[in-house]
Order: C-alpha cells, then structure tokens, then sequence
C-alpha cells in the first residue's frame, strides 16, 4: 500500500507541476460547481424533449438522489479514511501549486469527480438513443474537471480516480433506478 500511495504522490507532484499562471484563470473555474448550470440546463431540456413533463420530473427526482448519494459517500469517505489533502501536507508546501481558494482537510475521495463522473454516466446513458456520442463528450467533461483538483493541488490522482469509478457505478446504478421507475409508471419516449 506504502508503495501506491508513494507513486500517487509523484504522480501528483508531476502533474500539478504542470500548471502556470497563464492557465490558472481557467482550471478555477472548470472546478467551479456553478460553471456546469449550463451544461445541466441543456441536459435538461434534451431530457424533457425525450421524456415530455412527467419523464423529466421523475428523472429530477433519481438525479436529486444519485447527487445526494454521491455527497454522502465521498463524505463519509474523506472522514472515515482521513487522508490529508496534498495541500495540507507539510512536506509538499513548498513544491506543488496550490491556487484553490480554500483547501479541506480530508481528500480520499475526490466528490467533484464523483459528482462529476455520476452525472456523465447517467446523462449519457439516459439519452444515448438519441445522442449517440454524448455519452464521451460527457465523459471528457468529467475527466477534465476530475483533473482540474489535482491542477489546484487539492486532490491527489488515487482521490480523482477513486471518486471517477464510484461516480459511474453510482451513475449506472441510477440511470438503471431510472428505468425501472419509467417502466413501472409508463412514462415512454416521446
């Protein structure tokens, strides 16, 4: 175990090095929660156009319970395993970026990748049938703001990572909960 967590350093150490100035601006605000309400908002509206008034608020619905699901896993986690955030690790002052506003104590797992990763899952799949390739520019989103805590020196690559896989079983997990919901009150495709 010594040794993973050992190359999940330099891993992070090399990839947060990798960051300047210029770029800063931008990193903070991909990890910003509010810059995603657009993307919500248009996947929202294609999950209204596939599933009319009643398919969307039962979908509203699995989403508020899969974001609720995610929240609390990753909580739960961060404090049960107690992993101190690479920004709050002494030794690591003086070598990595650290640009965020604020830095938590605890950071195994990363809840903006999970958040993140759940969403993309789940959207994708809810709305594969008629937006084949959503699913992938979903995806890359989630990696990108995934990548954007260890930019910010915040989260260790384990953390993001971690966070990305119970994002999608999580996700999956809903988008199923979500089928069976549909099928159970006959809220078809329009």
């Amino acid at each position: 175990m010594e040794t993973i967590v050992t190359y999940d350093q330099e891993l992070f150490l090399f990839l947060n090095s990798l960051g300047n100035t210029t770029w800063d601006p931008l990193w903070l605000i991909i990890t910003d929660k509010l810059s995603s309400i657009p993307l919500y908002a248009v996947l929202l509206f294609l999950i209204y156009k596939k599933y009319g008034v009643k398919g969307t608020l039962l979908t509203i619905l699995v989403v508020a319970a899969l974001v609720t699901a995610t929240d609390q896993i990753s909580y739960l986690f961060k404090h049960g395993v107690m992993r101190p955030r690479p920004c709050q690790v002494e030794d690591f002052q003086e070598t990595i970026r650290f640009i965020a506003e604020r830095c938590g104590r605890y950071g195994y797992f990363s809840g903006h990748a999970t958040n993140s990763m759940a969403v993309a899952v789940f959207a994708g799949l809810t709305l594969q049938s008629r937006y084949r390739y959503l699913v992938f520019v979903l995806l890359f989103w989630a990696a990108v703001v995934g990548y954007s805590r260890i930019y910010l020196g915040v989260h260790y690559p384990g953390d993001v990572l971690t966070g990305m896989i119970v994002g999608a079983i999580l996700g999956f997990g809903a988008f199923r909960l979500q089928q069976i919901l549909l099928k159970k009150y006959s809220l078809s495709v329009i």
